[in-house]
């Protein structure tokens, strides 16, 4: 049985939010399970991609029908000013009869302003994580997450997580050989070594509050630093309550996991650069290895040393075994 996917686009879509989901549904359909993909846009007709590359043969709601999932593709648009009616109306129609709803990358902005996600656990690319949280406090945001389900909705991390969140579709639909197969063929992971987490982990946007940008600016300069929520208050003169809220209202998480990111990612920096794992813990904060270890474990799912062995370069060595397993992911 054909399934039907509507991909809502618009002038300024990023290309890769759609083609690269796009693929792994044709994929699936070499395979015997076929989708039937629509691209859904306000006018129908042609719209400019962010890379200026046209997408033609787009279609309105109206005109597409019921469909059994919805995606919305993500553009820096959607972040940059307010997503405009036309778009919002066009997801609406679209959305309101379908089984599924996702959204890659900011498409979440749609979601969350149409309401549909207040109350849900939802995730967008790890740059506009905070900013999500701050325009839409009812939304729970999962800044580290590569995709988060719940009920009918899936949102997902920046561009290639789209990847991830159509092979999970697909896995709901046919199952995890399929989707296995289809990863192997894309020569990319079906359950990234991160797990269900953002590699880039500490990304923080510019708080509007004057005490946390003073207080967020002294811990990124010194990770290494005594930053736990006690001592992070008594710095910006305020309760360890009131900056909890702080940060849940701006940064979209607690004090502490803001910290321990930020750790993560001074790790990973350090890694990268050639120190050891010992001086890496020490350096950014975590003190021994097996607490970093523990870090990179509950964060990326790997070890310290398999992360640096991993993003140290692009050229694997010659004698590296080929991918054969379906597990393997785009960097």
């Amino acid at each position: 049985m054909t399934s039907r996917v509507g991909f809502i686009v618009f002038d300024g879509v990023t290309m890769l939010d759609v083609s690269g989901p796009a693929e792994v549904l044709h994929q699936a359909g070499r395979l015997g399970h076929p989708y039937d993909l629509v691209l859904i846009s306000g006018r129908g007709g042609e719209v400019r991609t962010s890379t200026g590359v046209p997408l033609s043969g787009t279609v309105t709601a109206a005109e597409a029908g019921r469909v059994d999932t919805v995606l919305v593709a993500g553009g820096d648009r959607l972040v940059e000013q307010p997503v405009d009616a036309e778009l919002l109306a066009t997801t609406r129609t679209a959305a309101v009869r379908a089984g599924r709803v996702a959204s890659v990358c900011t498409g979440a902005f749609v979601l969350a302003e149409l309401g549909l996600l207040d109350g849900r656990r939802a995730t967008t690319h790890w740059r506009h994580a905070g900013t999500l949280a701050r325009r839409h406090p009812g939304v729970r945001v999962e800044p580290d997450a590569i995709h988060v389900r719940d009920g009918r909705y899936i949102t997902s991390a920046g561009i290639s997580a789209g990847i991830d969140l159509a092979l999970a579709l697909v896995e709901d639909d046919h199952g995890a050989e399929t989707a296995r197969r289809i990863a192997r063929e894309l020569v990319v992971f079906l359950q990234r070594p991160g797990g269900q987490s953002q590699f880039t982990t500490a990304a923080t946007p510019p708080a509007r509050n004057a005490l946390l940008r003073t207080l967020i600016d002294s811990v990124l300069a010194d990770p290494a630093a005594d930053h736990d929520l006690p001592s992070m208050a008594r710095t910006v003169a305020v309760s360890p309550r009131h900056l909890t809220r702080l940060f849940h209202t701006e940064v979209g998480t607690t004090p502490a996991r803001w910290v321990e990111r930020v750790r993560l990612d001074h790790a990973q920096r350090l890694l990268l650069d050639g120190h050891s794992v010992t001086t890496a813990a020490r350096k950014s904060g975590f003190g021994s290895d097996e607490t970093l270890r523990r870090a990179f474990d509950r964060h990326l799912g790997i070890t310290p040393t398999a992360y640096r062995q991993r993003f140290t370069t692009s050229n694997p060595a010659p004698s590296a075994p080929p991918p054969g397993d379906g597990q393997l992911h785009n960097n």
